[in-house]
């Protein structure tokens, strides 16, 4: 277990959240598993959708990276944010920090960015309002966090059917694919070989899925990456236009099209259950077509003293 000397701080560089009983138990969850927190979210300080103003989300990420009581920051969610703060974001500030920068969905703009500008690594993790915040947490996530946070090293299993046999080694990277393909052709765009991507989305139609990946192909950045990992990709509706046209059709014409393997069944995405990641890792990812294994290393840890 983390020691309780682990302070985390919380800010909100992305949405706002109309649930704050969620705050509430997130922090009471965080402080009864012995962490310390400190809480930069202030609802009275909400900015249209966002969690501040652009000035106010920056200066809590500011905050938090320069309070010596904080090891980890977390986001309270994600929604959308990131983008708007990224030129203004003093990344070299964030990395000399030392501190653990946890969050997913909007939050990959961050990991992107830290990455991309410092090499300095990150984790595609839980987030305070819905994950620690939840009426009935998924101890699965929770527990994934922990392990992941407490090291050295750390394993995904999973059983996935269908999935090519393959043994493969790289750095691990990835998020949100709105938010990769985004970014591509920008300064917060990091340049990886070798690695494995692992993507997951919500309320994206097949096609739209599609057409991110074959972006991402286009411009050349799947050419030098060994495989990727597809995640959780629900909350999208099919209509009488599709004709046929559902996930598994979009799959099948990807593994058909891109240049490298593509694997389904990672646990990662917008829904409840939801393994941590360290954007960075080195990773070992070895499928038999049943399932697969992801062994992460050479990430930042908080070991216990």
């Amino acid at each position: 277990m983390i020691t309780s000397q682990l302070g985390i701080a919380i800010v909100a560089p992305a949405g706002h959240t109309h649930d704050l009983d969620a705050v509430a138990r997130g922090i009471a969850r965080l402080e009864a598993h012995g962490c310390l927190v400190h809480n930069y979210y202030d609802p009275e300080a909400v900015h249209l959708r966002f969690g501040g103003t652009d000035e106010a989300r920056l200066a809590q990420l500011y905050a938090a990276a320069d309070n010596p009581d904080v090891q980890v920051v977390m986001a309270l969610r994600g929604g959308y944010g990131m983008t708007r703060l990224l030129p203004q974001i003093d990344f070299e500030r964030l990395a000399r920090s030392g501190k653990l920068f946890v969050g997913f969905s909007d939050i990959t703009a961050l990991h992107m960015g830290l990455y991309a500008r410092t090499g300095a690594l990150s984790y595609a993790g839980p987030m305070l309002a819905g994950d620690f915040g939840a009426p009935e947490p998924v101890d699965f996530t929770l527990d994934q966090f922990w392990s992941c946070l407490a090291g050295p090293t750390h394993t995904i299993t999973e059983q996935a059917c269908g999935n090519p046999a393959l043994d493969v080694s790289g750095t691990i990277w990835g998020g949100n694919l709105a938010m990769l393909a985004s970014l591509v052709g920008t300064d917060y765009f990091p340049r990886i070989d070798g690695g494995i991507l692992y993507l997951e989305d919500i309320a994206e139609h097949p096609f739209r899925v599609e057409r991110m990946l074959l972006q991402l192909m286009q411009a050349g950045v799947l050419a030098g990456q060994r495989a990727v990992l597809l995640g959780d990709f629900s909350g999208y509706k099919l209509g009488p236009m599709d004709n046929g046209y559902d996930f598994d059709a979009m799959l099948a014409h990807l593994r058909a099209t891109l240049p490298l393997p593509v694997l389904t069944g990672l646990s990662f995405g917008h829904g409840p259950r939801r393994v941590t990641i360290p954007f960075g890792a080195q990773a070992r990812l070895v499928s038999d077509g049943k399932g697969f294994s992801l062994r992460l290393s050479d990430y930042p840890t908080l070991r216990c003293a």
